[in-house]
């Protein structure tokens, strides 16, 4: 079975869309620490516990997490796997522009004729 590593178009919109809010930003990374419930992270928030579940779903639809019910609690940890794959599409974009500035560097260095 081979992994797949390159992101649809809709992957990368979600995953942006996902990570453009701090509180999404700031649940990945508790969620990257340890699994916790909804309840767990909802009480870190001012906010409710609905909009929460919302972010949630956000970071969900976007594959950074995965969500899981334990008994009454739905339990929410990262998943390593996407965010790798969205670090590498950032490494690729890195690429292109330090690529862009090395022959920008190379032009400018040129002696005048």
């Amino acid at each position: 079975m081979v992994a797949q590593t390159e992101l649809s178009d809709e992957q990368i919109d979600r995953v942006f869309h996902a990570l453009a809010t701090a509180t999404r930003r700031d649940i990945l990374r508790r969620t990257l620490e340890r699994e916790q419930s909804v309840s767990a992270l909802a009480a870190d928030y001012d906010m409710s516990f609905a909009a929460v579940q919302k972010h949630v779903a956000v970071l969900e639809a976007a594959e950074l997490v995965v969500k899981r019910a334990e008994g009454r609690e739905r339990l929410v940890r990262a998943d390593p796997d996407m965010i790798a794959r969205a670090r590498a599409l950032l490494g690729r974009y890195e690429d292109l522009w330090r690529s862009r500035v090395d022959r920008l560097d190379a032009l400018l260095a040129e002696p005048e004729h």
